[in-house]
């Protein structure tokens, strides 16, 4: 009587792990305290020279978590009195985690329940087929393995002053034509 009563306890803290997680890393400022949530750091080289980095969650994109740190270099440039930047070294790193689900049922009775939405496979497979939460459905593999991936960027960049030079970006025109996609944390 106790173990399907500690399961369903055990699925309702999952799940509730995991609907924290369920939207991508919005633009802000990394807070040490909450790292997993991600966001943007900057650290001063020299007078002219800063390492920018980015860290999205499992849900955010490599391209969005590039274009932030491109956001965030112009943005940066700015704010410390210069005209244009230009990146001396780029770095995205791709961090896999493998979630195996303790709970999988091929049948989902009892203590194996969790939730889950049917769909028709497409392709001449026919049938209808099962996904939950964090699946990778793949109809010849396991249904109880998911594996979530994060992508942190980082980069050294050069600001300067005055005419740009060829490889440079203006920092000004950067923010103008990214801004509309920047999406900043709700309130």
């Amino acid at each position: 009587m106790k173990r399907p009563l500690i399961a369903a306890l055990a699925v309702v803290a999952l799940a509730s792990g995991l609907t924290a997680c369920e939207t991508a890393t919005p633009y802000q400022q990394l807070n040490p305290n909450a790292a997993y949530a991600g966001g943007y750091r900057d650290v001063k080289l020299d007078s002219t020279h800063w390492r920018v980095t980015f860290a999205g969650n499992s849900v955010t994109s490599r391209d969005t978590v590039e274009r932030y740190l491109l956001y965030r270099a112009a943005e940066l440039t700015t704010t410390q009195g210069f005209d244009w930047f230009q990146e001396a070294d780029q770095h995205t790193d791709k961090k896999s985690e493998v979630f195996i689900d303790p709970f999988y049922s091929h049948w989902n009775y009892g203590y194996a329940w969790r939730p889950s939405w049917r769909f028709r496979r497409a392709g001449g497979f026919g049938g209808w087929s099962t996904w939950g939460p964090g699946w990778a459905y793949d109809p010849w593999g396991p249904e109880y393995v998911s594996e979530f991936s994060r992508y942190d960027v980082s980069a050294d960049i050069l600001m300067g002053r005055g005419p740009k030079p060829p490889q440079a970006l203006d920092a000004r025109e950067v923010m103008m034509n990214l801004g509309p996609s920047i999406q900043r944390p709700k309130a």
